[in-house]
């Protein structure tokens, strides 16, 4: 970076004083990953449970994806300058090593890339926790919401992934009868959350509930919108009839119902995932949706809850947005935008720079379906919940 390095560095004077802003270097299309690491890097809960972890490790472990990413994170924040580049090859390398899709040079959809990460690092935790004694089963999973979606993503590529139907979930409940009960990691401490999805039958009145987990929510999205209206969307009520009514357990027969999605539980820091790509059955592709959607520095979750009476009144504060640039699923590029302090960062793979708020507002997406004008649209929402 050289003289740049230095021009931010002055730039930082007002930044917290152990902090690390370091780009990362891009191995052919795998900003998808970059960007990705940066939100989770300044992801503070996360990051510092990382480093614990990598601390405690013995030095003859095998190398698995989290102690690779433990290490990189170690990297960053001992590196005694305050601003630079820094390799994540170890951790591309085993990433690619451990699963196919991710070989290559083929685009890659980075919400796609973050729910296999979490999921991975909980299995990687589980599979401790039992070689140590701790016993027990799953520990509730999976990436939230619906379609995780192909397309791509990367450093010349772009976004994808994400059609298909409503939110929720992902991963088991857990624990039958007979079942030992599930072990909790400490990332899902940190990410998972707890959906009930309630249906009320309309012949008799019976509700029927069902609990899911879930470590992030995927949104629908329309045009000229908010993100707090998709979330109000997400939990509203759907009307089953027709030929996809309700086999009612009470009833012992199929009837009319109505459903809805509540959040039971929420986490500490809050992913959502906003579901910028739709197949077009008249088109027969996928397509970008550049749609406005307008995100908030603040967030709080009323009409979207269930049974915790704190949960509306918790307030979560944007911490990070990945953002996808181009015009469709299987092209592009993606960069992030991280809140540090009062500061906002932009990372793009080596790139490193101070923006401002407005800026960050620009990836709201265009009043235009096709807004060529403005190809930069936020795709992936980190909030963390205030104080």
């Amino acid at each position: 970076m050289g003289a740049n390095s230095s021009k931010l560095e002055k730039a930082l004077a007002e930044a917290p004083e152990d902090e690390r802003y370091y780009g990362l270097e891009n191995f052919g299309n795998t900003c998808y990953c970059n960007s990705v690491l940066q939100a989770l890097y300044f992801c503070k809960p996360f990051r510092e449970r990382l480093l614990k972890y990598g601390a405690s490790l013995p030095g003859n472990v095998d190398e698995n994806l989290l102690n690779c990413l433990a290490d990189l994170f170690t990297q960053i924040n001992s590196s005694k300058k305050k601003v630079g580049v820094i390799s994540p090859k170890k951790f591309v390398q085993r990433l690619k090593r451990d699963n196919e899709l991710f070989r290559g040079h083929m685009h890659q959809d980075a919400h796609e890339f973050l729910n296999y990460l979490l999921n991975c690092s909980c299995e990687l935790l589980e599979q401790e926790a039992k070689a140590a004694g701790g016993g027990g089963g799953g520990g509730g999973g999976g990436g939230g919401g619906g379609g995780g979606g192909g397309g791509g993503g990367g450093g010349g590529g772009g976004g994808g992934g994400g059609g298909g139907g409503g939110g929720g979930g992902g991963g088991g409940a857990g624990g039958g009868s007979g079942q030992q009960a599930p072990i909790t990691t400490w990332v899902h401490d940190i990410f998972q959350g707890k959906l009930v999805n309630e249906t009320r039958c309309l012949h008799c009145e019976t509700v029927t509930s069902r609990e899911e987990v879930f470590m992030d929510l995927s949104l629908e999205i329309d045009q000229n919108t908010s993100l707090t209206s998709c979330l109000r969307n997400f939990s509203s009520m759907e009307m089953l009839d027709r030929d996809d009514k309700f086999f009612c357990d009470h009833c012992c027969c199929l009837q009319e119902a109505k459903k809805r999605m509540l959040l039971r539980s929420v986490p500490p820091c809050l992913i959502l995932h906003l579901k910028r790509f739709k197949y077009v059955e008249a088109q027969g592709r996928m397509r970008k949706l550049m749609y406005r959607v307008v995100f908030p520095m603040e967030l709080k979750l009323a009409h979207t809850t269930a049974d915790d009476p704190a949960a509306p009144d918790t307030l979560y504060t944007l911490s990070a947005v990945v953002v996808h640039v181009g015009s469709g699923p299987h092209h592009g590029h993606y960069v992030s935008l991280i809140k540090s302090g009062s500061q906002w960062m932009f990372f793009d793979d080596e790139t490193v720079e101070l923006i401002t708020e407005s800026q960050v507002q620009s990836t709201f997406g265009s009043t235009s379906d096709y807004g060529q004008n403005n190809m930069d649209h936020g795709y992936i929402l980190f909030y963390e919940k205030a104080g």
